[in-house]
C-alpha cells in the first residue's frame, strides 16, 4: 500500500481510498479542487498500485495498514475520510477496529454485506472477466459506451491491471464478498449511493443504519456506481467542505436529491 499527499500539511487532513480495480489517480480532478484547502492523502491499495507489482491481501490487512500509517504520520488522527466502494469497505474496518479517530467518514456505495457463499465463486470470476476485457478491449468498450463514465473506469483498468492481474481481482471481490461489517464506531458517518446502484446499495445502508442510527444517507438521482467522482467532482468536493465546516446533512432520514446536468 502506498500514500500519496498533496497540498497543505497545516490544513485539514483527507484521506482518499479508491475501488477496486482503479488506481488513486482517479481522485486527481478532486484533488485539483481541493489541495488549496486539505493536506490529502490518497491511498494505493494492494493490487492496484502503478508502476509496481503488489498483491492484494484482504480487507481487514488494508484497513491494518491506514491505521498504521494515521497512527505514525498523524498520531492516530484524521480530519475527514472519503471511500469509494472497495474504498469505502476498508474504511468502514478501520472505523470497526476504533484505533484511530476519524472525524468525518464517507462511504460511497461501500458493500458491508456478505454474498450467499454459492454466489461468491461465479461473481467473483464474472468481476474478473469484465475487468480483463476492460484491459484488453478498451478501445471496443469506450465506443460501446460513449460515456465519460466509463471512459474514465475503463482508463483507470487499463492502468492497474499490469501490476495486480487477474489474481489482484479474483482475491479483492473475495474478500469483499465474504466478509460482513459487524459493528462500526464514528463521530459522523455519511453513506452515499446512486439510484441506478439502489439494488445492491440499499441493504447496505440498511445495515449500516442499524448499526449507526445517525448515518447521514444521502441516494443521488440518476448516478451508477462511482459516477458522482467521476463526471461531478466538483459536487463531491463542495460536499466534503460542507461535512467540516457545517456538520452537512444532519437528518439521516432524508436524502437529498440533486439534479444533475448530463454531460
Amino acid at each position: 500500500m502506498n500514500f500519496n499527499t498533496f497540498g497543505n500539511e497545516e490544513s485539514p487532513t483527507l484521506m482518499l481510498i479508491p475501488g477496486l480495480g482503479v488506481s488513486y489517480e482517479i481522485f486527481l480532478p478532486l484533488i485539483h479542487l481541493l489541495q488549496d484547502s486539505f493536506h490529502i492523502i490518497a491511498v494505493e491499495v494492494d493490487g492496484f498500485t502503478l508502476g509496481k507489482q503488489t498483491e492484494f491481501t484482504s480487507v481487514d490487512d488494508q484497513a491494518v495498514q491506514v491505521i498504521d500509517y494515521v497512527k505514525n504520520s498523524f498520531h492516530g488522527k484524521l480530519d475527514c475520510a472519503y471511500g469509494l466502494s472497495l474504498g469505502g469497505k476498508i474504511l468502514s474496518r478501520v472505523l470497526e477496529r476504533n484505533e484511530v479517530l476519524i472525524n468525518h467518514a464517507i462511504l460511497d456505495a461501500a458493500p458491508l454485506l456478505p454474498l450467499p457463499r454459492w454466489l461468491v465463486g461465479p461473481l467473483r470470476y464474472y468481476q474478473a472477466f469484465n475487468v480483463w476485457t476492460c484491459y484488453r478491449w478498451t478501445g471496443f468498450w469506450k465506443r460501446v459506451f460513449h460515456s465519460h463514465y466509463f471512459d474514465v473506469l475503463l482508463d483507470e483498468c487499463k492502468k492497474t491491471y499490469p501490476f495486480g492481474g487477474k489474481r489482484a481481482v479474483l482475491d479483492g471481490y473475495h474478500s469483499v464478498y465474504t466478509n460482513k461489517l459487524e459493528s462500526i464506531s464514528g463521530k459522523d458517518i455519511h453513506y452515499w449511493h446512486g439510484t441506478k446502484e439502489a439494488f445492491v446499495a440499499k441493504p447496505q445502508a440498511k445495515h449500516l443504519l442499524k448499526l449507526f442510527p445517525n448515518t447521514h444517507l444521502e441516494v443521488f438521482p440518476k448516478m451508477n456506481h462511482g459516477q458522482l467522482l467521476v463526471d461531478y467532482p466538483e459536487e463531491v468536493a463542495r460536499r466534503i467542505k460542507d461535512i467540516l465546516v457545517s456538520e452537512y446533512g444532519k437528518d439521516s432520514t432524508d436524502a437529498e436529491l440533486v439534479v444533475f446536468k448530463k454531460r
